[in-house]
């Protein structure tokens, strides 16, 4: 009786001061629910206060100090029935709800999204990035998520929001036509569809969505693999140039290491005379007798054209045709047309190309 006479006594100071960094909604713990007439509100910057009766929402507070009379709380008084003002005490839940925005969460694929690259063909992405969110509508978000939790946290949420950014994500990237090539140079575009198309979704539970940004969009190891080895072979350019290069550094490495003895003077003069005939084939100078293990020369025949992208090539001569073939500009698959042929046909079926799609070529020097 001593204790229920002093908290009657007591005069009521609502406020929330907790600051933990992924609370959203906290609602303020009072014996019995029950507040007294006059009571002292307090909401802060970047607090909203919500008040509940009986389960419904009804009076909403932005930051300042309130004294809580009837004139303030006109749902709630309509609510409770106070024809003739406040009954002290009354039984209300006050919710407080943190609306400063709540930055650098991540969102990222679990597993790898599919989609059709104009180049590539069918390839597998994964991409990651953050966003940013704030309460828009505390009365939405209570109806809508929190509930009755007394303790409502970023935890709570983020894995049903990071599902909605991961679904709607690979959907837009796999529509937007964009080449893998060029996706670095779009990822602001990309996070700005993605917001555009994500937003109203956020919103539906209270929520604002105020930013959200595209930081990686990575291939499979073994594709990205085969992309440096293209890219490397980008940087060096024509392959009979870099091999003549090649050629001559190594005799000039072979030239200024002088040899110790006769046998190693033999093995130095070797390998010069095995770099020179090296350089000699790389510019296209006759080379010495083939040995056994060298392919027969290729007999002269027709000249032939090359479908590529859709476009007849050429005419070639045999010894263009097979230069062709080391520098990886044609293959056994590749549609050729001579004078005297009914149609196009696979290089490899040809009977004056067959032989080079038989032949080996020597290792390139210093492999």
């Amino acid at each position: 009786m001593i204790m229920e006479k002093l908290f009657g006594e007591f005069v009521d100071v609502i406020q929330w001061t907790d600051d933990s960094p992924d609370t959203l909604a906290w609602r303020f713990e009072r014996y019995n629910n029950e507040i007294k007439f006059g009571a002292k509100l307090t909401v802060r910057e970047a607090q909203t206060a919500v008040f509940v009766n009986e389960g419904e929402i009804a009076d909403v507070f932005t930051p300042g100090m309130y004294e809580l009379r009837t004139a303030n709380l006109p749902i709630l008084s309509t609510l409770q029935a106070w024809p003739h003002g406040f009954e002290s005490p009354f039984k209300a839940e006050v919710y407080f709800f943190n609306m400063r925005r709540f930055t650098d969460l991540k969102w990222g694929t679990r597993n790898p999204a599919m989609l059709r690259d104009p180049e590539f063909g069918p390839v597998r992405l994964r991409a990651f990035g953050t966003y940013e969110i704030r309460i828009a509508d505390p009365a939405v978000l209570l109806r809508e998520v929190v509930g009755t939790d007394g303790h409502f946290t970023l935890d709570e949420i983020t894995d049903q929001l990071r599902n909605l950014i991961v679904a709607r994500f690979a959907t837009i990237l796999g529509s937007s036509g964009i080449p893998v090539l060029d996706l670095a140079a779009n990822y602001d575009q990309l996070g700005q569809f993605v917001h555009g198309r994500i937003a109203p979704e956020f919103a539906n539970y209270g929520l604002e969505l105020t930013k959200l940004l595209v930081e990686n969009v990575s291939l499979p190891p073994e594709v990205e693999q085969a992309m440096d080895r293209r890219t490397s072979m980008g940087v060096i350019g024509d392959l009979r140039k870099y091999t003549q290069f090649q050629a001559a550094e190594a005799m000039r490495a072979a030239a200024s290491n002088p040899a110790d003895g006769g046998a190693a003077t033999g093995i130095g003069l070797g390998m010069g005379m095995a770099m020179a005939k090296q350089m000699a084939d790389a510019m296209g100078a006759p080379a010495p007798a083939a040995s056994p293990a060298t392919p027969p020369p290729l007999p002269a025949g027709r000249s032939f054209h090359v479908a590529r992208d859709g476009q007849p090539d050429g005419p070639f001569e045999l010894a263009e045709l097979r230069q062709q073939l080391r520098d990886g500009q044609l293959a056994a698959e590749s549609l050729v047309w001579a004078e005297g042929m009914a149609g196009w046909e696979k290089a490899a079926s040809v009977s004056e190309l067959a032989p080079l799609f038989r032949a080996v070529p020597p290792p390139l020097p210093g492999t």
